[in-house]
């Protein structure tokens, strides 16, 4: 939990919680089928938590990562906080970001790592970097439990390079959401790196906890400024659906205690929620993402466009 007085995170009440890896990395939903299409969507899942997670080598490792795919989020029914800090470290960039909130039918949170890159430029008026997502040689020990109104929900502990968790059925607002999260960096450079980026985020000293090269902290409300996309009504509107979605899944699962036998019960009483469920997280179809970011693009270079035409941008 974190300190009262200094807002920090208790290192050890956090790593009590945390099961051995050989304990709760129990793969498998008990449905072939469906074990299947999640390998192929990048996701797993662990029975003991009755969680979802994404693998080492997900499709989406080759994809990189910006800016414009937070954008792309809300359009794809993510209403997710997102939290980039933004460091270099040894000559190069490198982003570490987090995330929290609702992704369709699923409650979850995430952390990125991501490094180097390309620059981008839309419409000369969205300057961005294209990073590639950390390779083997970068992943970094991670781990994060995600509470609802104050309330457990899981933990995720691994060394990786996209650390993710997701519950099936599970409807929360961003805002109820907190990720106690701790990070080993590589060395005290990265760590001293790492720090000024949280700094320049808007994270106190007094927010943040070091103990040797890992930090840990406690991801509440966001000091990054959130996607354009993120708009009240929209949100308020895109929230409407996926808690009727997330209420009729558990509606429809009730009577079941076994992951398979729920999945069994989708299938036959709303196959269309089926199709929801191999989508969870952000394992949308990569063309559809493509196709998400080219209209938040071209929306946000329209408007940004405006803008100066009007004198309204400088």
């Amino acid at each position: 939990m974190p300190d009262q007085a200094t807002n920090t995170v208790n290192i050890a009440s956090i790593n009590k919680n945390i099961p051995e890896e050989n304990e709760y990395f129990l793969q498998g939903t008990g449905n072939e089928e469906l074990d299947k299409l999640l390998a192929i969507a990048g996701y797993a899942y662990d029975q003991k938590q009755d969680i979802f997670y994404s693998t080492l080598n997900p499709w989406q490792r080759n994809l990189g990562y910006c800016r414009l795919y937070d954008e792309a989020g809300a359009p794809l029914s993510m209403i997710m906080d997102c939290e980039p800090i933004y460091f270099n470290y040894q000559g190069e960039k490198w982003l570490i970001e987090f995330w929290k909130g609702q992704y369709g039918m699923v409650t979850g949170g995430e952390i990125g790592i991501y490094k180097s890159g390309y620059n981008i430029n839309i419409f000369d008026v969205w300057h961005d970097t294209l990073y590639n997502c950390a390779s083997d040689a970068d992943l970094l020990e991670m781990s994060y439990t995600l509470k609802k109104n104050g309330e457990y929900l899981f933990t995720r502990k691994d060394k990786h390079w996209w650390l993710t968790g997701f519950i099936l059925g599970e409807f929360s607002e961003p805002k109820e959401l907190t990720m106690d999260l701790e990070i080993t960096l590589k060395n005290s450079e990265m760590l001293e790196a790492f720090l000024d980026g949280l700094r320049n985020t808007g994270y106190s000293d007094s927010k943040v906890n070091v103990v040797g090269n890992t930090v840990s902290l406690t991801f509440d409300i966001p000091y990054s400024k959130q996607p354009l996309t993120r708009m009240p009504l929209t949100d308020w509107l895109i929230q409407r659906k996926n808690e009727f979605l997330c209420d009729t899944y558990k509606e429809l699962t009730e009577p079941y205690d076994s992951f398979n036998d729920k999945v069994k019960a989708i299938e036959e009483d709303a196959p269309q929620l089926y199709d929801q469920i191999i989508r969870m997280g952000k394992a949308q179809h990569s063309l559809e993402i493509s196709e998400a970011i080219i209209l938040v693009a071209f929306m946000i270079g329209s408007f940004i466009s405006s803008l100066k035409a009007i004198g309204l941008e400088s």
